[in-house]
């Protein structure tokens, strides 16, 4: 399973991608009690831990999203099946998801 600084570091590797959204969105951890917070509203992402506003939080564990991250689990399956949860707003969830499953 991925630590927090891992994941931290593969969002980093992507955020080329993740500039496109223009949002802020919080990874709630749910099995570390961690969080990450991803804030590409300013051209540059910026990715790192702990909480804060966001306009769209996604509870799920590390191993989900490591699988996220790395291309092996979609991100409409993480939902579908329960594995992710959002709060806030769907559509910046969407999109989120959308830039994930670009390669």
């Amino acid at each position: 399973m991925a630590d927090l600084s891992s994941l931290v570091e593969a969002m980093r590797e992507r955020s080329a991608a993740l500039s496109e959204l223009g949002y802020k969105v919080r990874f709630d951890l749910t099995d570390t009690g961690e969080a990450i917070l991803l804030d590409a509203t300013g051209g540059a992402v910026e990715v790192g831990e702990g909480s804060g506003e966001a306009d769209a939080v996604l509870k799920l564990s590390t191993d989900t999203l490591d699988k996220l991250i790395t291309g092996r689990m979609g991100p409409l399956m993480a939902f579908s099946t329960g594995r992710l949860k959002v709060e806030g707003s769907q559509g910046v969830a969407l999109k989120l998801a959308g830039l994930l499953d670009q390669d």
